[in-house]
């Protein structure tokens, strides 16, 4: 079996959100209830977003890293 090297970084992201309906625009027509929700999210698990691009039907993020928390000792 063939040992192939694979770059792992633990808790970096890229996604792509697409809307069902391409012609729709509600991404920027609701971009403040967008913005409440990945607020929401941070609380409840931390992460730093280096960049994010939001389009009428799509929105790319190009990178997300994770915090990760040390519980216990």
């Amino acid at each position: 079996m063939p040992n192939y090297r694979r770059n792992f970084v633990a808790g970096c992201y890229f996604f792509t959100v697409n809307l069902l309906e391409r012609q729709r625009t509600l991404l920027t027509e609701h971009i403040d209830l967008l913005r409440d929700s990945v607020r929401r999210v941070r609380r409840l698990h931390p992460f730093h977003i280096d960049a994010w691009v939001v389009l009428a039907d799509h929105m790319h993020c190009p990178r997300i890293r994770m915090i990760f928390r040390c519980v216990g000792a």
